[in-house]
């Protein structure tokens, strides 16, 4: 028992598949934050351009 113990925590072979999920989560965390922070940017500069072509006033044009 005390070999199997040994070896087990000897053993690396998992560790390089634990680091790839911490990055990745970590990676996709970042990911969300930045989309939804540029999302609200963008939707309030699309409300404001709306806001104003919607009191725009255009002028008839004849030819």
């Amino acid at each position: 028992m005390i070999h199997w113990l040994h070896e087990f925590r000897e053993d690396e072979s998992g560790a390089v598949t634990v680091d790839w999920v911490v990055l990745t989560g970590g990676i996709l965390a970042f990911g969300i934050l930045v989309a939804s922070m540029i999302s609200q940017g963008a939707t309030d500069s699309a409300g404001a351009v709306g806001s104003r072509l919607a009191t725009a006033q255009v002028p008839d044009v004849h030819f």
